[in-house]
């Protein structure tokens, strides 16, 4: 079984912080030991500088012999306070003076004849200090600096030697490290809560948009993302939920496209179906058969329009409708379809305005394709206009292209159907008697040639006011 988002991005930051940790861990240790050894060091070095320059005074001050008593004395003294152990050794390493208390009573001790390698006093000498596994005295490691004791002539005569167990340091180091870790128990607990909330919220959204796919899938639009943020989990849950909205009009209006197409079909298949069926039993009369053809003949090239449209549209949209562009005069095209309306429009009573200030336009377009777009506005106009209504025509000219305006009074389109109002199979009042036979192609059309045409297409609409239909065209041609 997979593991999900969740568990997968929890246990990746997880593993990430506590990786990080360990790293700081590492880096505080390594830091914090080297730091303590240089430290011991010089507190070595310091220890036998001021043993050496103690015995080199009586040695430069014309005795033969430093004075034992009062090396020890010194040795002892810095050996407790620094807890350090103290040694001088002859020019061949035998250690002749220890700090140790038992060489205080015996003027000897266990370690008093040993013998440390000349080469590794020297080399401690030369050096800063090192840690030796072994100087011949330990068997475990220690940190260890030594000075050489010169004579008044500037003859070596020894050295003094100071060691510290590597295992303080070690324990210190320890003793920081449990400390560093208790210390970071209460953060990171709390740091892995805040993590989990954290991590249960970016994933939530995530995990809420896998199911309303899948409802989706099924057929259920109803789902919808609660948006918590305003980060781009927030922005993501706002445009899936704009989808979710337009695929659920989308099913919406293609249910209602298949229902009006299945009723515009059905009404004029029925109507010719039955007057055929009628004439051929002997129902219509003779003298009656050429009307009753007359209305078969219109049925069927309204049949024909219908696919005509809906043919067009796919060739529209798949690319395959050629454009061919000529030069025509735009003005003379609107008056043309607005002549062909004088019927309906007297019918009506409605006022024509502004096509007298029209100026001579000639553009180069399809002018089949600008003829069927102007149509189905001057058509939708007059249809949705009230009676005694007006329509009035604009158009404005710049250097490189013109705008078309037609408004007409009327109900208008409520605002929040303004955005889809150019959206396939979209009707905007099912209920209207007006549009109850349009399969909501008209506009969506119309959008497409202008965009094909290199323009563009708005409207703007008040509600029991007016409505109002503006594109751009190229003048020189569409792009």
């Amino acid at each position: 079984m997979r593991q999900k988002l969740f568990k997968k991005y929890f246990a990746a930051t997880a593993l990430i912080v506590l990786f990080s940790l360990s790293i700081i861990l590492l880096i505080l240790t390594f830091v914090y030991n080297n730091y303590l050894s240089q430290e011991k060091y010089r507190q070595l070095k310091k220890s036998c500088d001021s043993v050496a320059g103690f015995m080199q005074y009586n040695l430069q001050s014309g005795e033969a012999n430093y004075n034992e008593s009062g090396i020890y004395y010194i040795m002892a003294n810095i050996s407790d306070v620094s807890e350090i152990d103290l040694y001088i050794t002859d020019i061949s390493g035998v250690i002749r003076i220890c700090s140790c208390s038992e060489w205080s009573e015996n003027g000897s001790c266990e370690h008093t004849g040993s013998q440390v390698d000349y080469d590794i006093i020297s080399s401690i000498a030369q050096s800063s200090g090192k840690t030796l596994n072994d100087i011949g005295i330990y068997s475990n490691p220690h940190y260890a600096t030594a000075v050489s004791v010169k004579s008044a002539n500037g003859d070596e005569v020894g050295f003094v030697v100071a060691a510290s167990s590597i295992n303080h340091v070690t324990n210190l180091m320890k003793t920081v490290s449990r400390f560093y870790l208790i210390s970071a128990i209460i953060p990171v607990v709390l740091m892995f809560f805040a993590l989990y909330i954290m991590t249960y919220r970016l994933t939530r959204p995530l995990k809420l948009m896998s199911e309303a796919a899948k409802a989706m899938s099924k057929g259920d639009f109803s789902k919808r993302i609660p948006v918590t943020s305003d980060d781009e989990i927030g922005q993501l849950a706002v445009s899936f939920n704009q989808m979710t909205n337009s695929l659920a009009r989308l099913e919406e209006t293609r249910k209602s496209f298949v229902a009006n197409i299945s009723h515009e079909l059905r009404t004029p298949m029925t109507t010719i179906g039955g007057f055929i069926d009628g004439m051929i039993d002997g129902t219509i009369e003779g003298e009656k058969q050429e009307y009753y053809l007359q209305i078969v003949s219109d049925e069927v090239k309204r049949l024909s329009r219908m696919v005509e449209s809906m043919l067009s549209l796919a060739r529209l949209e798949s690319g395959e409708f050629a454009i061919k562009s000529e030069i025509f005069d735009f003005r003379e095209q609107l008056l043309s379809i607005v002549i062909s309306q004088e019927q309906r429009i007297n019918q009506k009573q409605l006022n024509v305005l502004g096509l007298d200030e029209l100026p001579p336009i000639s553009i180069n377009a399809d002018k089949d394709l600008i003829y069927r777009a102007v149509y189905n506005l001057v058509d939708n106009a007059v249809k949705f206009t009230d009676e005694k209504g007006t329509i009035n025509f604009a158009i404005k000219l710049d250097a490189k292209k013109f705008t078309f305006t037609i408004e007409n009074t009327g109900e208008g389109i409520p605002q929040s159907e303004l955005p889809y109002i150019f959206d396939r199979f979209y009707k905007v009042d099912k209920s209207r008697s007006a549009v109850k036979q349009s399969t909501g192609l008209g506009l969506y059309i119309v959008k497409t040639i202008i965009k094909n045409h290199g323009g563009t297409i708005t409207v703007s609409s008040v509600e029991n006011h007016f409505t109002a239909f503006k594109f751009t065209l190229p003048i020189g041609g569409h792009i």
